[in-house]
């Protein structure tokens, strides 16, 4: 069923058609509710992308991330397109993975579909090489370009972000004040997060007194599994940490795995501090201390400022939110 039935059955032209799917006043109400009532009985559903191409607004917003299988992820897009629909926007959502050229790819088809705003969600969008980001700073140029937990200077980009280098260089402040001296941090990338967590990290051990050592900060896939074995290899090795802080929930959870596995007491002799507060700091026996970075009052945040942009106020290029750190059982604060 397409828009040519609905012309022959309702014995007008395609452009009267078209001009009662975009709402052009040029119609008498009686032809209008004859086309209405044909598309009714045919069971004919508009097209939305062909029926935006008459309007000003195509009321849809194009969403990407990198792994929709990553829980903080997946919860951030739930927040997202729940705040999209409170706004009566729809949203596209697109999958990307971490290859450049198809971040581009991804990026380029919600383009072609017209869509009013394209939110990158997750930080990473936002590439090491400035070359690497110039599809995004030309891009905003026509359509905003929302980033939520990533930041890109640019005109028409607004970035919302967690205060992540505050909510590390705190959290690894209080190990050392309650006892700690030996803290081994483990990271999943080099994202604009990533660094930020990196920095809060060192500045917290600089600023107590404690070396920054290179053999007690490594990089880890986000895997329970690997997670553990890396600890358990550094052990092996010779390497002495007293605590683990962790830029992901998932490293923490192979850090608790690490310390059964070793029958080191959780937080007497061995303290842990997630990060995201996602279900799984939830889910290990002890339950895990994670500083809860707000995915929820980010995404939203995002949206109500898409919105003003929309309706033309201005807008800073920046908000930052703070964290919040929940203790529990992994640490003895």
């Amino acid at each position: 069923m397409n828009i040519y039935d609905v012309s022959e059955h309702a014995g007008v032209s395609i452009a009267t058609v078209s001009r009662v799917l975009n709402g052009n006043p040029n119609v008498s109400e009686r032809t209008r509710e004859k086309v209405l009532r044909v598309m009714d009985e045919l069971g004919y559903t508009p097209n939305v992308f062909a029926r935006g191409l008459g309007l000003d607004t195509m009321q849809t917003i194009g969403i990407m991330c990198s792994d929709s299988s990553d829980p903080y992820l997946a919860g951030a897009i739930y927040y997202l397109e729940r705040e999209l629909r409170s706004h009566s926007y729809d949203s596209i959502l697109c999958c990307t993975g971490y290859d450049l050229k198809v971040k581009q790819k991804y990026f380029n088809l919600l383009r072609s579909k017209r869509v009013d705003a394209i939110i990158l969600a997750g930080s990473k969008f936002v590439e090491l090489r400035p070359e690497d980001n110039d599809y995004i700073l030309k891009a905003a140029a026509e359509i905003p370009v929302m980033l939520v937990n990533g930041y890109l200077e640019g005109k028409n980009i607004y970035s919302t972000v967690c205060d992540d280098y505050a909510a590390v260089y705190d959290a690894v402040s209080r190990l050392i004040h309650s006892g700690s001296r030996r803290i081994l941090y483990l990271y999943t990338s080099y994202s604009y997060s990533g660094l930020n967590k990196m920095d809060g990290y060192k500045s917290a051990l600089i600023s107590c007194g404690l070396p920054v050592r290179e053999d007690l900060i490594h990089q880890c896939p986000k895997n329970i599994e690997d997670a553990r074995d890396l600890l358990l290899r550094l052990a092996e090795q010779g390497i002495d940490f007293d605590a683990v802080v962790t830029s992901d929930d998932s490293l923490a959870v192979g850090a608790v795995k690490y310390a059964h596995a070793r029958h080191i007491s959780i937080p007497d002799k061995f303290s842990v501090i997630g990060y995201n507060n996602s279900l799984l700091a939830r889910c290990t026996d002890p339950e895990i201390t994670s500083i809860d970075s707000r995915v929820e009052f980010l995404c939203t945040t995002t949206v109500q400022t898409l919105m003003r942009v929309f309706s033309g106020a201005a807008v800073p290029g920046r908000t930052t939110i703070a964290s919040e750190l929940i203790k529990r059982n992994t640490t003895n604060f």
